[in-house]
């Protein structure tokens, strides 16, 4: 079990006033946070949550799965149950027909984990009504395995199949059994999984930012906690070296720093575990320093990166091999900023003037749509003197309601998936009223609602952030007062 040891910044070399700029940047950067930790010489220096996020709540963590998924397959190989050279033919032959592609045949576990696959881009959203993991198998490759980096989703997949193949459990539910609960993993952490009942191993992980610490802890001390070594040294050795390099893939300078067994190399000698929308283990062996974030980045061009050259530029300049004397005034600053964090609301953006706009003309009012391929019937804003407002609309039939506020998000519940989320809202001019909904679920993104009020009419333009849900909140829909 690993014990989370607490301290004060400047114990271990970090000035409290570092950590607040870099707190303080990543919001000047309007970077929706969800929680920040950082850890250094075996002492969690920091940790703060953006309300209505809370410690100890489960999180979508997207492609930091696919390191989990890594560290299965070499307990697997520590087994003896698997070797990384075999080809993954081997154990799902009923895919093996005459008309399987030579590339798939010769694509070892060693290329997936690499993903230095046949494949150029994930196969099973080709068509998501069909078989995730029969889909590596059917799909034309386009390659030769072993060759070149492409990020592939589901080489992640078809290896946490072959997890849940060999052993008969949930892939996550194995970890836990051999190396998770040994080192204080939540209990209540899951894995979704795909219409076809695999646990989704590249994408699907719902844990605690605690969890993703303990986890880079296990990763730090290369596998080996309270004198026992849970996972192969000689495997996680491997899995956070740079096995591949993507330098010509990489669309950031930090995914162009290598690539390991499904863990990202990074910059300053750092190997990363990353999910889409800034979710990061970030991993500084040779410097004591782990970071971990939990955020929503999805629609921010270059989000990922601000987040780390936010924690790069304004932690690493100021590291200190021995304690620094403790500014007191600092570290209360540094206390009552993460006290007060929040995901900002939409009256937060900079260098927006703030219309102030009541419309007692439309408040209460219910447009009724014209026939949409969304399948919306009605739709209207209620504006609360309470501050707060909802967006009330009829889909499909059914009514549902979405709480916001205007200086502070509102929390509630998205109707159509019964997910948590965080909602604010803004008139952009006197006729525009605009909606944000982050979602902080098992989707974990944002929906955007734009609505324009004429003399006795309503045009509404939606756009998502999410990956895979809520395709009706996409397009434009009007309507008019009945």
């Amino acid at each position: 079990m690993i014990e989370i040891q607490t301290g004060i910044p400047e114990e271990v070399g970090i000035p409290s006033e570092a950590i607040l700029r870099f707190l303080m940047r990543l919001d000047r950067y309007q970077i929706p946070m969800h929680s920040v930790q950082l850890m250094r010489k075996e002492k969690l220096i920091f940790e703060g949550y953006y309300a209505p996020f809370k410690k100890g709540q489960l999180h979508r963590m997207f492609s930091v799965s696919k390191s989990f998924t890594a560290v299965a397959i070499g307990k697997l190989e520590e087994e003896g149950r698997i070797s990384l050279g075999d080809p993954i033919i081997k154990y799902f032959p009923e895919y093996c027909t005459e008309k399987l592609h030579p590339w798939i045949r010769m694509t070892t576990i060693q290329n997936m984990l690499e993903m230095r696959t046949c494949h150029s881009a994930t196969t099973y959203k080709c068509n998501l009504d069909e078989n995730w993991v029969e889909s590596f198998f059917l799909i034309p490759p386009d390659h030769k395995p072993g060759t070149v980096f492409h990020y592939d989703t589901s080489s992640s997949h078809v290896l946490c199949a072959l997890v849940e193949k060999l052993t008969g459990k949930p892939m996550l539910e194995y970890l836990k059994e051999t190396v998770l609960y040994e080192i204080g993993f939540s209990k209540e952490s899951y894995m979704l999984k795909d219409p076809f009942g695999t646990s989704m191993g590249g994408s699907g992980l719902m844990a605690t930012p605690e969890d993703l610490l303990r986890f880079g802890i296990l990763l730090m001390h290369n596998g080996k906690v309270d004198g026992r070594q849970l996972v192969n040294r000689t495997f996680l050795k491997e899995a956070t070296e740079c096995r591949v390099e993507n330098m010509v893939k990489g669309p950031t300078l930090f995914e162009r720093q290598g690539y390991g067994y499904q863990i990202w190399q990074g910059q300053y000698g750092s190997f990363l575990c990353y999910g889409m929308g800034g979710q990061f283990i970030i991993c500084l062996p040779e410097k004591q320093l782990l970071c971990v974030t939990t955020a929503d980045t999805q629609g921010i061009g270059g989000g990922n990166q601000l987040i780390q050259n936010c924690f790069y530029e304004e932690i690493l300049p100021v590291l200190s091999g021995e304690a620094l004397p403790v500014n007191k005034k600092e570290y209360m600053l540094l206390q009552d900023y993460a006290e007060k964090l929040q995901v900002r609301p939409l009256s937060y953006l900079k260098g927006k003037k703030r219309i102030e706009c009541y419309r007692a003309d439309i408040n209460g009012k219910t447009y009724k749509m014209t026939q949409n391929a969304q399948g919306f019937e009605e739709m209207g804003l209620v504006l609360e003197e309470s501050g707060d407002g909802i967006l009330a609309f009829v889909l499909s039939g059914k009514t549902y309601h979405i709480r916001f506020g205007f200086d502070s998000v509102a929390a509630d519940n998205f109707p159509i998936q019964n997910m948590q989320c965080a909602s604010s809202g803004m008139w952009l001019d006197s006729n525009t009223f605009y909606i944000r909904t982050f979602l902080l679920d098992e989707a974990c993104g944002s929906i955007h609602f734009q609505l324009f009020f004429g003399d006795d009419d309503l045009t509404v333009y939606m756009k998502k952030d999410d990956d895979m849900l809520f395709r009706e909140f996409t397009g434009h829909i009007y309507g008019r007062l009945p």
